[in-house]
């Protein structure tokens, strides 16, 4: 029985699909497999029971991914399950900076009880024009699952999009519009667009990427949205370009003490994944994830250990190994099998920088002395029986 922990609730839609070899326990400690949204993992213990960690959501900075991969611990997450309900958001940011909405609703709301609030609009609202997006150019930094939705959608609604991502994977290339431009400076994006929105994971490459050498570039009155995460915008530098109306507006979906309440930051509580249909498909994703890892030893969609996929085996056995990403692990593997007469009948093997993991697929049933064997190699960190 596998047993699976839910460290903030999970969509009954996805726990619904575990069939009865699994059972949602309470005790994190007792689980095989720990299903999470915003939790944070770091001050938890890592149990030698634990074997996968799945991400309902993109984002991973709630998890401690060395530590996992140091244990044999897989961490997945589900990138592309929330991307429409982010890419909806996002289309509300360009409204709200482009048109003072908020300006306009908090009048009326103040003015409420004015018996002459129909007249009254008619004087008030040149206050609270704004601009129309279509024809203006929008540079989307960050092309994957959420980027090129935007992307799409920016230009069926007139705008000149620009898209910039020196690593567009091959799916991401294939939905993206032809009518993209695709650039490969970021600073063309900054010094040509009247609109940025920024769609990148943190990285120790990208955190606070958009700072004042970043804005020095861009034209005056430039409008900047940040629906991925807060530390890739310098929360200083972008204070001073909104005093000097470098930067017109700036919308955020990450609120915190340095933005929140500053002049022209239209901040939202973190709202890009709050919708029950993002929910749902990352609740589907995370635990379907899970279940194949946990049924057939295959990886797809993590993030500290390499993707590796052998299907359903249909050999008498199946290994899977965490371990590390060093020379000569696979042939003190395959020894360790022939020296009792088993034959490997498949075999794959995949790396992610220091981690690797492999699976080998047998014609005989591995004794638990052949296993001890197995974790006694220098530099395995973790051996499974898959079947």
């Amino acid at each position: 029985m596998v047993k699976v922990n839910c460290l903030n609730p999970i969509a009954s839609c996805g726990t619904d699909l575990f069939s009865d070899k699994y059972e949602i326990t309470e005790d994190y400690k007792a689980a095989d497999a720990v299903l999470v949204r915003s939790a944070s993992m770091h001050e938890l213990e890592l149990s030698d029971n634990l074997v996968a960690v799945a991400r309902a959501g993109a984002g991973v900075n709630n998890i401690p991914l060395d530590a996992c991969a140091q244990k044999g611990i897989v961490v997945f997450n589900t990138p592309g399950a929330n991307a429409n309900g982010v890419k909806e958001l996002v289309v509300a940011g360009l409204m709200l900076a482009s048109r003072d909405l908020m300006g306009g609703y908090n009048w009326v709301k103040e003015n409420a009880s004015d018996e002459n609030i129909a007249k009254a609009v008619e004087k008030e609202k040149k206050n609270y024009a704004g601009n129309e997006i279509a024809g203006k150019r929008l540079g989307v930094i960050g092309l994957g699952a959420i980027g090129a939705k935007v992307a799409n959608i920016a230009f069926r609604l007139g705008m000149e999009v620009y898209g910039y991502d020196p690593y567009v994977s091959i799916d991401a290339a294939w939905s993206l519009s032809r009518h993209i431009k695709h650039i490969t400076n970021v600073e063309e994006i900054y010094k040509e667009c009247d609109y940025i929105t920024v769609h990148v994971p943190a990285l120790k490459d990208t955190i606070g990427m958009i700072n004042k050498d970043a804005f020095a570039l861009m034209k005056d009155g430039v409008k900047v949205l940040n629906f991925s995460r807060d530390t890739l915008v310098n929360d200083e530098d972008m204070k001073e370009a909104l005093a000097s109306g470098k930067v017109a507006k700036y919308v955020t979906d990450f609120p915190n003490p340095a933005i929140a309440g500053v002049d022209n930051v239209i901040t939202l509580p973190h709202l890009g994944a709050s919708t029950e249909e993002s929910e749902d498909n990352c609740a589907v994703m995370a635990v379907k994830e899970i279940m194949d890892y946990m049924e057939h030893g295959n990886i797809k969609n993590s993030v500290n250990y390499p993707a590796c996929d052998m299907g359903v085996c249909d050999s008498a056995a199946r290994i899977a190994i965490n371990h590390k990403n060093i020379p000569n692990m696979i042939t003190q593997f395959t020894k360790v099998f022939a020296d009792q007469n088993i034959n490997v009948t498949n075999m794959i093997s995949k790396s992610r920088g220091d981690w690797a993991y492999s699976m080998l697929d047998l014609d005989g049933v591995p004794a638990t002395e052949l296993i001890e064997v197995l974790n006694a190699i220098a530099g395995v960190v973790k051996v499974r029986v898959i079947k």
